[in-house]
């Protein structure tokens, strides 16, 4: 949020998780004062458990937004028939998105999709007329199946048919969105209204500041350099140890390590001796060496080059 305009949606909880007031679902749902829009995203199939989430978290969290979250891929969440495999039963879709909408009052309720679970199962064309029927204010696609996962090349001839077929609610466009032109060109080319972005910013958080500029029709700087990477990620580090205690952010931030330097030739040395720290007194002894020795170093490839 630092970074400049957008909307940023929580991590995806439970509807159950929420109508059972559990007490780790509870603590999912802290904002910062940075949002100005307490966004939150939802999963479930039992339109009753929906209902009843969004009128407490509108009622009760002050949530400005609701986003339902049916292109979650993992199979935790679709052997159980929710995230992208729900829109398959469209009554039930149909049912989760009426009573999120109804719940939700005059909060507006978005909708996430996949493709369909696979080529044989496409199903997006229908949810999307569902969910525009129903209420919702917007749909998201993500335009690859469920069985693709992250693998392969987003299908943006996908969004630009739901884009046709969705005409009276925005239509916003997901899927290999790694730099600034990437949104553009996806705008061209489909007609959506705008775009979600995933895995596009980990370890790259000004991609929204890109973004934000590349819209307005302003330039965009060049990528930082790898010093200034380095104070973003000791930032986040601090962060994560303020939020979830240091030994769990510790653990936390190897992930996160591997997407700040991605791009950048520091070696394998390098990586291993970030995420070998035990305490955030150790990263910050290292990400200070890193610093010192490659400060100037700059991207020698983007995120998703090499993606087939």
């Amino acid at each position: 949020a630092e970074q400049g305009a957008g909307l940023y949606v929580c991590e995806m909880i439970t509807s159950r998780g929420i109508v059972e007031r559990d007490e780790t679902t509870r603590k999912m749902l802290v904002f910062d004062e940075l949002e100005a829009i307490r966004s939150v995203q939802l999963y479930g199939t039992d339109p009753t458990a929906m209902g009843e989430a969004v009128r407490f978290l509108v009622a009760d969290e002050r949530a400005d937004h609701i986003d339902l979250n049916f292109g979650c891929p993992v199979a935790k969440v679709t052997r159980k028939g929710g995230g992208s495999a729900l829109p398959l039963h469209r009554a039930l879709f149909r049912a989760v998105v009426r009573s999120a909408v109804r719940g939700a009052g005059d909060v507006p309720v978005t909708v996430k999709l996949r493709i369909g679970v696979d080529d044989g199962l496409r199903t997006f064309l229908d949810a999307g007329r569902i969910a525009e029927d129903e209420g919702a204010a917007a749909v998201a696609l993500h335009a690859r199946t469920a069985e693709q996962h992250y693998s392969g090349r987003a299908d943006w001839r996908a969004i630009a048919a739901l884009r046709t077929a969705v005409a009276s609610v925005p239509v916003l466009g997901n899927g290999d969105i790694w730099q600034a032109s990437d949104a553009v060109r996806m705008v061209d080319e489909t007609g959506c209204d705008g775009v979600v972005v995933g895995r596009g910013c980990l370890g790259r958080p000004w991609l929204f500041r890109d973004l934000a500029l590349a819209f307005a029709g302003r330039p965009v700087p060049a990528a930082p350099t790898l010093g200034e990477v380095t104070t973003v990620l000791r930032d986040h580090a601090h962060l994560l140890a303020e939020w979830l205690t240091e030994p769990v952010a510790v653990r936390d931030v190897r992930k996160h390590v591997g997407w700040y330097l991605q791009g950048y030739p520091v070696g394998g040395d390098v990586r291993r001796r970030l995420t070998a720290t035990r305490s955030i007194a150790e990263l910050d002894a290292e990400l200070d060496r890193l610093a010192a020795e490659h400060a100037d170093l700059r991207l020698t490839s983007w995120p998703g080059d090499t993606e087939e």
